[in-house]
């Protein structure tokens, strides 16, 4: 067998576009960018879990044996820290092994949350101006009418 080419998670964090996508699916490395069309999901599902570990999102989709036998297929390596061998079927227990590595694995935390009272301004500003508006309008031309 020949050995498995190993990539860090930088290095598939570099691959995440639509001409460009690689993830990482249960420690195996995989170049989707000829299956983006192809998948049922449509590009866009695959295109923003690429260039990390998809391993969760598509064990949450709950894919059919014909998809998850499809890893090997587009399987280009083995993220580093991971021992699995070469053609073996996956498999929930996919023979793969974590080992713990001295480099830092890379993740995103996306913290754009409004804080609530933010939203309730963005509501009620934009009424009370139009409130205050249509108010001055009314008065104005009532005090117009009567003069």
């Amino acid at each position: 067998m020949a050995p498995q080419k190993v990539f860090t998670l930088s290095q598939v964090a570099q691959h995440k576009s639509k001409t460009d996508c690689w993830f990482v699916i249960h420690g195996r490395v995989l170049d989707v960018t000829k299956f983006l069309e192809e998948h049922p999901g449509g590009e866009e599902v695959l295109v923003e879990s690429a260039g990390k570990d998809a391993t969760k999102d598509f064990e949450d989709i709950g894919h059919s044996k014909a998809a998850q036998n499809l890893l090997l297929k587009y399987q280009v390596g083995v993220l580093q820290g991971y021992n699995i061998q070469d053609g073996a079927a996956y498999t929930k227990d996919a023979p793969y092994k974590e080992t713990k590595t001295k480099e830092m694995s890379a993740f995103v935390i996306k913290n754009d949350s409004t804080p609530t009272y933010a939203a309730l301004l963005e509501f009620l500003v934009p009424l009370l101006v139009a409130g205050f508006f249509f108010g001055y309008r009314y008065l104005s031309r009532a005090a117009h009418l009567t003069t």
